[in-house]
């Protein structure tokens, strides 16, 4: 029988891509998560990881363990969900961006519902900006979102590189450089054009949407580059860089903050910080 806590690490492991952040997110040292990656893999009787000095994959081994440890875990914390009679009570009022809303954090709401009955949990999608001045201004208790620089609030789930996108069948890139973003203010435009300032590169505005459907969409089409996170970069799009006359642009940080002293929003912070290979993955 696999133990839950090699299992845990393992799946921290495979879903944030590394032992590094695996350690970060659960709170235990590299080495503590090395050595429970090698106890899990004696236990397999086979390797589960092939690691270098850049990257982490799983076998094929581990690519069929990874469903069941995913099913395993969430069975014990359904189990314990329905053998504990929860306290919390009263409303959270959530802020999510959209880079967000629409991977994990459903699956992650529904369980912190059926755990908690008697929370009555409301959701709002927005823009990152537009979501912290929510919460300051006391209209949300609890935002998840992304942001390119941190400034100290909240805590942090996971960062990916944000990278420049277009359509895998454009060629040569048009001058000036057409762009696709998000309206005003977004962190992923902020971050795109102080890049492309920095390099002296010219642009336009060529296509603004308030949905990363839409800004994707119009990378797909050629019609513009536009700037992503890594994992919101799927099939049909290209990633661009330096060799393409674009500037490095920062990581994403993608967070989760609360405001006052609701206890069910401390709670679900803490839901949603275990949970945060499963809201990294797009």
């Amino acid at each position: 029988m696999f133990e839950t806590e090699l299992l845990r690490s393992f799946v921290a492991v495979a879903e944030l891509q590394g032992f590094t952040r695996a350690a970060e997110h659960l709170h235990l040292t590299q080495s503590t998560v090395s050595a429970q990656i090698r106890r899990l893999e004696d236990q397999a009787g086979r390797p589960l990881l092939r690691r270098s000095t850049r990257s982490v994959a799983l076998t094929e081994a581990g690519e069929t363990l990874l469903g069941y440890a995913r099913s395993i875990l969430r069975l014990n914390q359904d189990a314990r969900a329905s053998l504990s009679a929860s306290t919390l009570a009263g409303g959270i009022r959530i802020g999510a961006s959209e880079d967000v809303a629409g991977s994990g954090l459903p699956e992650v709401l529904r369980r912190f519902a059926a755990r908690h009955p008697a929370v009555r949990i409301e959701v709002e999608v927005g823009i990152a900006t537009t979501l912290f001045q929510a919460l300051e201004g006391g209209r949300l208790d609890l935002i998840l979102c992304s942001r390119c620089h941190g400034d100290g609030r909240g805590w942090t789930l996971w960062r990916e590189p944000l990278a420049w996108a277009t359509a895998a069948d454009l060629g040569a890139l048009p001058d000036p450089i057409p762009l696709a973003f998000f309206p005003e203010p977004c962190p992923y435009r902020e971050a795109a054009l102080a890049g492309l300032a920095g390099a002296r590169s010219p642009w336009r505005i060529a296509y603004v949407s308030p949905s990363v459907a839409g800004v994707r969409a119009a990378a797909l089409a050629g019609l513009a580059v536009t700037p992503l996170p890594l994992s919101a970069i799927g099939p049909g799009l290209r990633v661009l860089g330096p060799e393409d006359g674009l500037p490095p642009l920062p990581e994403v940080e993608f967070v989760v903050c609360t405001a006052g002293p609701s206890e069910p929003a401390r709670a679900l912070a803490e839901t949603l910080r275990q949970s945060a290979g499963q809201l990294g993955r797009a």
